[in-house]
C-alpha cells in the first residue's frame, strides 16, 4: 500500500472475505478476542444483520488506495439503562499498520458517537500487553477503569485485559430558551 490517504466508509457484507482475512491474519487476532480461519460466510451474515436500516451500531471500513486497511465498529447496548454506553472494536491490516488508519478509524467512531449516536460512554477491553493501542486509546480520552486476570486465552497462555472507557467530553444539554 502506498502513503496515499485514508478512506472510510461503512461496512457491507461483500467486505466479509477482507474481514476474514484480516481477523484471521496471525499477527491481528492475538490481539482480538477473534480464533484462528475464521470464516467468511460468518462475517458476511454478521455484516448484513449489522447493515440492517433499524440497526443501531455503526461498523467502519478504512481503505488505502481503494483496498482494505481496517475496520471498527460502535455496538450500542440494547439493555435499558445502560443504553448510553457502546461497545468499541478495532482491526487494522498487518500491512496498513503504522500508517493513521487506527486514529483516523478511532477519530471516526468519537466524532459519530458524540455528534450523532447520543453515546455517552464508549467501552472496550484490550489485551494488557498491546501497548500501541492502549496508547491509542488514551490519546483519545480513554481511561482504564480495571484489570481483568487471566481474562482471555492467547497462545495457550491466559493474558490479562484492561477495561477502558472514554465518556463524552461535552454531554448535550438541552438550550432552553430564556424568558423575556
Amino acid at each position: 500500500m502506498s502513503d496515499a490517504a485514508i478512506t472510510l466508509r461503512r461496512a457491507r457484507p461483500d467486505d466479509a472475505a477482507d474481514y476474514a482475512r484480516t481477523m484471521g491474519d496471525a499477527a491481528v487476532y492475538p490481539w482480538l478476542l477473534q480464533l484462528p480461519f475464521p470464516s467468511v460466510e460468518a462475517w458476511r451474515a454478521r455484516l448484513s444483520e449489522v447493515a440492517a436500516p433499524d440497526r443501531a451500531e455503526i461498523n467502519l471500513v478504512a481503505e488505502i488506495d481503494g483496498r482494505f486497511a481496517g475496520s471498527a465498529g460502535l455496538h450500542q447496548i440494547q439493555r435499558l439503562r445502560r443504553r448510553h454506553a457502546a461497545l468499541l472494536g478495532i482491526s487494522v491490516a498487518p500491512e496498513a499498520q503504522h500508517r493513521g488508519v487506527g486514529r483516523a478509524l478511532m477519530q471516526a467512531l468519537c466524532d459519530y458517537a458524540d455528534g450523532w449516536a447520543q453515546i455517552l460512554r464508549i467501552e472496550l477491553d484490550v489485551d494488557a500487553e498491546n501497548l500501541r493501542a492502549i496508547a491509542l486509546y488514551e490519546s483519545f480520552g480513554f481511561r482504564r477503569e480495571g484489570l481483568h486476570r487471566a481474562y482471555a486465552m492467547r497462545g495457550g497462555v491466559y493474558t490479562d485485559a484492561l477495561s477502558m472507557a472514554r465518556l463524552h467530553p461535552q454531554p448535550a444539554r438541552i438550550g432552553w430558551p430564556t424568558e423575556a
